[in-house]
């Protein structure tokens, strides 16, 4: 019996976070909010290593002898967690430890186990969201957006491997997760917040390079398509007309409108043809004019357009985002055409196809 109470308190003071939450019932998991939302930096860091420190040895990496968390032991963690995040009332803190905590996906060693625990936060969230209060409920957003941009820096990391960028896929849209149409316990402020920060939060990952090796080889192009494919089959799918016109508002139209942008109609090619005809003179005066509106047309999403390109053979980038709004285009009809799309639905997706097909045919 007291080996058993030795061997106990010896697992307790190696799991992370100090002090735990009794109520759990989970040994392995009962985590406390006292040390990771201490205003004290050097204290809270210690916590965050620690929390880092187990879950990379509960990864089931081939250096430790851990065992991946089940899913009731990580809907554990995660009600912990997200009850430590509670309980930040400082706003600089709250903007640290959301950092911090999402940054643990990038400390984790086993990518895999990354992606368990962002299940478990996005789980966490949808199940937790309806509790959360007025006062704290702009932090949550905050908390959001750190995750959307770590889990994009994750994927970067690795290349933006299919099978990876597949399984993040299936975090926001299977059942629990933000962007399920079938999830009726989905709060709609979710996939709304989702929507407004998706694309900003993308062009912020790829501004950066993910390794700052120059023999490394090259980053493949973000495959920007299929990272949409959960707002599109969400938009396709989803019984809240209003969740469809968020959808397309403050994802669809940005981007198209950004697309646009980078690509010149076929009147402004024609224009530049006739002013590099014009004398050497007449262009400098003219010079000033020019560039003011391009200035005021500079794409939204400058990273997201530079490095989701499909192809970049010839170096004609116009051409380039061309094939690229074609193919978003035929990704909106093959989804709008699907036989689970609501009629409703199918009927909007239809009008905005058209309208931006229209766009392409006269660029052309």
């Amino acid at each position: 019996m007291a080996a058993t109470a030795g061997s106990s308190s010896s697992a307790q003071t190696s799991l992370p976070l100090g002090k735990y939450l009794a109520s759990t019932g989970c040994s392995q998991c009962e985590i406390a909010s006292t040390d990771v939302v201490q205003q004290d930096k050097k204290t809270r860091d210690k916590a965050i290593k620690n929390l880092t420190t187990f879950l990379s040895q509960s990864a089931g990496n081939k250096d430790t002898n851990g065992a991946p968390l089940s899913k009731s032991e990580m809907a554990k963690l995660w009600k912990g967690i997200f009850y430590c995040f509670w309980m930040s009332d400082k706003p600089l803190v709250q903007q640290a430890l959301a950092t911090e905590i999402a940054e643990i996906l990038l400390v984790i060693p086993n990518t895999a186990a990354s992606l368990t625990f962002l299940r478990g936060f996005w789980e966490a969230t949808v199940r937790e969201w309806a509790g959360i209060d007025r006062l704290r409920i702009d932090k949550y957003y905050m908390f959001i957006r750190r995750f959307t941009n770590a889990s994009f820096r994750l994927l970067q990391r690795e290349s933006w491997d299919n099978t990876l960028v597949g399984e993040y896929n299936s975090i926001l849209t299977d059942l629990g997760g933000p962007l399920c149409p079938e999830d009726v316990k989905v709060p709609s402020s979710l996939p709304y917040h989702l929507a407004d920060i998706y694309l900003e939060e993308l062009d912020k990952a790829l501004t950066q390079s993910p390794s700052s090796d120059s023999s490394d080889p090259p980053t493949p192009p973000a495959p920007l398509t299929t990272l949409l494919d959960p707002f599109i089959s969400l938009a396709a799918r989803t019984p809240a007309k209003l969740t469809v016109q968020r959808i397309e508002s403050a994802l669809l139209e940005p981007l198209f409108d950004a697309l646009d942008c980078a690509l010149p109609s076929k009147s402004q090619t024609e224009k530049s043809d006739d002013e590099n005809a014009d004398g050497e003179e007449e262009e400098e005066n003219n010079t000033r004019s020019r560039k003011r509106p391009r200035l005021a047309e500079d794409p939204e999403f400058p990273n997201i357009l530079a490095h989701s390109l499909l192809a970049k053979e010839g170096g004609d980038e116009a051409s380039t985002v061309a094939q690229l709004k074609k193919v978003l285009l035929k990704r909106l009809f093959e989804v709008a055409s699907e036989d689970k799309t609501r009629d409703a639905n199918r009927r909007k997706m239809y009008k905005f196809w058209k309208a931006r097909a229209d766009d392409v045919d006269e660029a052309e």
